[in-house]
């Protein structure tokens, strides 16, 4: 199942930077690109719960990965709503990389993921 997280995350990001790029140039098909995107945010969810439920016990770190990853998620989805509507976005776009290192972090650092930083 780890696989299959991390395979819907790529995706997701490949997706978003799909959708900024879309925005950026005008296309009508920005708003395709991010319901796939939103159905994909369903998915991370869905198999990040999966990984949870079938963990015996798990750290407080775990808890503080998927709050971190809740984070990643609404901050894409903030990136993409405010861009959309002319905003400013440098705060938001700092909250993304943040969130997303500290996700990308922990998820290779606690004992469920893989082992590049043990």
């Amino acid at each position: 199942m780890t696989h299959a997280h991390i395979t819907t995350w790529v995706v997701a990001l490949i997706l978003f930077v799909v959708a900024i790029a879309l925005q950026a140039k005008g296309n009508e098909k920005t708003k395709m690109v991010h319901m796939m995107l939103r159905l994909f945010y369903v998915l991370i969810i869905a198999t990040g719960a999966w990984i949870l439920y079938t963990m015996s016990s798990f750290p407080a770190l775990y808890i503080v990965k998927v709050v971190v990853g809740l984070w990643v998620i609404g901050a894409m989805e903030m990136i993409l709503i405010r861009t959309a509507k002319g905003k400013n976005t440098n705060v938001l776009w700092l909250q993304f990389i943040t969130a997303f290192v500290v996700a990308l972090y922990l998820g290779f650092k606690l004992p469920f993921g893989f082992s590049f930083f043990s």
